[in-house]
């Protein structure tokens, strides 16, 4: 089983403070992909420890956490004893992942943002 680091963006979100999108803001996502770039479940649930998120930002410090499910929802969680800071994903299961995909994610606010996938690489 191979893990990629797959490298997200924040895209135009029209009607935000971020309509022109922002390169410097995003995710950096560590999970295993199937050959088609879905989410591999039978490999997530064997390496879910090493499925990690790191949510970055020029305003604030980077933020580490890792990628959760619970039934058909995925989210990133930052803190396994809360769930106030979970970032639930839009239909992360559904999602391909592929160089100029998008993905929504909700941020902390609840509020979603839309951002395009920009690398995909195996993780080492």
């Amino acid at each position: 089983m191979t893990l990629s680091r797959i490298t997200m963006r924040l895209a135009r979100n029209p009607g935000t403070e971020f309509a022109g999108g922002d390169d410097h803001r995003g995710y950096a996502l560590t999970a295993p992909l199937t050959a088609e770039g879905h989410l591999d479940e039978a490999a997530y649930g064997k390496s879910r420890d090493h499925c990690t998120v790191r949510r970055f930002a020029p305003d604030e410090a980077a933020v580490e956490g890792r990628l959760a499910r619970k039934g058909q929802n995925w989210f990133f969680d930052y803190d396994a004893a809360a769930s106030d800071d979970d970032e639930p994903v839009y239909r992360l299961g559904m999602h391909r992942f592929a160089i100029g995909e998008y993905v929504t994610v909700s941020d902390e606010d609840g509020r979603p943002l839309t951002y395009k996938v920009v690398e995909i690489q195996p993780a080492g």
